[in-house]
């Protein structure tokens, strides 16, 4: 009977399998006995163009296939809530992760992946300049082996820097952002778009690992970021630029990447809608500035002597439809337009964005918050947002996961404020509580920023890690915006609440062996385990949203959690005993996903259970 009881996820999606059930979906015949069967997948390619032989294009490093690892290798560490460092908890739907990415985008992959959930994903990522952090992905039984391993403080962690001399320099880079690309493609939607800050440094390496990642096919363009001027002092050339690189998930008609168009055409009123009014449709010669035949623009009277005979039917059928006008003129033609509803109104991004980082200073300065040496404008990235979800601005989710100082937060916050009633977007941000430290400024005033930053945080009796001052940030950004979900919800990457199954050595006897296994059977959470942190960790591994709602129920002596999802829900309780008539008496719906102890049902009301509720145990 036992067997028939699934036990709660104890840890995260397991990637490798499921992109095997993927290709199982797709392709049954290469897959047998839970493994991909080669021979039979190279049968049924080996032609021309299809197998890449011996010599293939591509990237290659060496740690590459730590990176795969990286990625297939389950987390079990849990999201622990933070109500005390949250704003507005029980009515935001913002989220704050303190924690390592890896293990962070790990855990959001049940929720948030197939098919995914975030709109849009916005990256500024270590750039590689020697003085960056790596991130240390050498933990493999449970998120505190990382805390040790990466020497964590008592304010934060210490990464370490990747000097030149590291014979590994590009490697550890490309190794480090591989897997954290790969999570994040899974969490995208099918028309979601990612946004990758860079510079010089790594951005060759970055678009190849890119174009591996979610194909060249969906690259859809490098911006240049330009981000300061002057820099007479410079020894070759003036660098005042870094690079944007964009991503489809999949690059389909369905996919769009506008900004608000600025209004420079004339605006007319038709039945009490406001239009932009476009007379320069058709051009008798490609070329915006050409008037060598007198007007640039063609006349419907010019279209067969200028565009030909099928043109003029195409043109004809689109006024036909009220799709295109016509307008007479002084020289007795007419002129050809279009019209378009200003709240439509829209342009294409530019190549070439200038918003300096002196604007992202201020940002910061204004907020009584300084650090980096660059951060990253508000303005730029409530561009990039806005160009991202410009059709869809409901409830998007923004998703960044090197919040740094929070750059991210506020411009979402920002974004949707200004737009009143109608932006509704949703962050999610992930910060690393690497510690603050004087000595890690380049320059004196980074130097003295960091100082400041370090004073502001004891001030208000917090560790002075980065993570604090983006939560910091939030907060006052918040406040001074004053409208709309302004609020954020915090969570810590901690140790799973599930007991932790201690390896025997061979001094270890038989009496030590069936201890544990009793203890595990018994107690299968730590001692003095929280239960609101259970309550999350169990819905996070079920793939419940983070925010879900919950509920305390008490009913006929048995007190139980209603964790209520958009689509599903679950019922938990930590009760030591319970029977078939307990159950049943606090009438649960059918579909409900009901949690206990394994040990509070005995197998008689295990059966019987499971005739109407899906039973899972701890």
């Amino acid at each position: 009977m036992k067997k028939d009881i699934q036990k709660v996820a104890m840890t995260s999606e397991n990637i490798e399998n499921d992109n095997l059930q993927k290709l199982r979906a797709v392709f049954p015949q290469f897959v047998k006995d839970g493994s991909i069967d080669f021979d039979t997948l190279q049968a049924f390619f080996k032609k021309e163009g299809i197998l890449a032989g011996v010599e293939k294009y591509g990237l290659n490093w060496a740690g590459k296939s730590k990176a795969f690892g990286d990625i297939n290798r389950t987390a079990t560490g849990t999201l622990t809530p933070q109500l005390d460092e949250s704003k507005n908890w029980d009515n935001t739907e913002n989220i704050f992760i303190e924690g390592e990415n890896l293990e962070v985008l790990k855990l959001l992959q049940k929720k948030y992946a197939n098919p995914g959930k975030i709109k849009i994903c916005y990256l500024d990522p270590p750039y590689n300049t020697g003085k960056d952090f790596i991130y240390k992905d050498n933990f493999t039984q449970n998120v505190s082996d990382y805390y040790e391993q990466t020497a964590q403080t008592k304010d934060g962690i210490k990464l370490t820097s990747n000097p030149e001399s590291n014979g590994r320099y590009h490697s550890d880079w490309l190794t480090m952002m591989y897997s954290r690309l790969f999570l994040a493609r899974n969490l995208l939607k099918d028309d979601g778009v990612i946004f990758v800050s860079i510079d010089d440094n790594e951005v060759g390496n970055l678009r190849m690992i890119m174009d591996e990642i979610f194909g060249e096919e969906n690259f859809i363009g490098q911006l240049i970021h330009q981000r300061a001027k002057g820099g007479g002092q410079a020894k070759y050339i003036v660098k005042g630029h870094d690079y944007i690189l964009v991503y489809a998930k999949v690059l389909s008609d369905k996919f769009s990447l506008k900004k608000e168009k600025v209004i420079q055409q004339k605006i007319i009123e038709k039945n009490g809608i406001q239009y932009l009014k476009n007379d320069d449709v058709v051009r008798k010669k490609f070329g915006k500035y050409d008037k060598s035949l007198g007007d640039r623009r063609c006349f419907y009277e010019e279209l067969e002597k200028y565009k030909g005979k099928k043109k003029k039917q195409e043109i004809d059928e689109k006024l036909k439809n009220k799709e295109l006008f016509l307008e007479k003129t002084e020289n007795g033609m007419h002129v050809i337009f279009e019209l378009t509803p200003i709240d439509e109104a829209s342009s294409k991004l530019y190549s070439i964005i200038k918003v300096l980082s002196e604007e992202g200073k201020k940002d910061l300065e204004d907020l009584g918050i300084g650090v980096f040496d660059y951060p990253k404008p508000v303005q730029l990235i409530k561009l990039l947002v806005e160009a991202g979800a410009f059709e869809s601005n409901n409830n998007d989710i923004v998703l960044d996961f090197f919040a740094g100082s929070g750059t991210t937060a506020q411009a979402v916050m920002q974004l949707n404020a200004e737009e009143e009633n109608t932006g509704n977007r949703k962050y999610i941000c992930v910060q690393i509580p690497q510690g603050l430290d004087e000595a890690d400024g380049k320059t004196v005033e980074a130097k003295k920023a960091i100082k400041e930053a370090i004073a502001l945080l004891e001030s208000i009796g917090k560790p002075t890690n980065i993570a604090e001052i983006c939560k910091e940030r939030i907060r006052r950004a918040g406040a001074k915006i004053g409208k709309g979900d302004i609020g954020f919800k915090a969570f810590s990457l901690s140790s799973s609440n599930y007991r932790r199954w201690n390896t025997l050595t061979q001094e270890d006897d038989e009496k030590t062996l069936i201890k544990q296994v009793r203890l595990f059977l018994e107690k299968p959470l730590i001692d003095g385990y929280d239960k609101k942190s259970v309550i999350y960790e169990i819905l996070e591994k079920e793939g419940f949203d983070l925010n879900s709602k919950i509920k305390t129920i008490k009913k006929d002596g048995i007190t139980y959690y209603q964790v209520v999802d958009s689509d599903k829900e679950m019922a938990i309780t930590f009760a030591n005993k319970l029977t078939k008539e307990k159950i049943e008496g606090l009438e649960l719906p059918k579909d409900t996903t009901f949690v206990c102890f394994d040990n509070a049902l005995d197998d008689t009301t295990k059966v019987n259970l499971m005739r109407n509720l899906a039973v899972k145990t701890i």
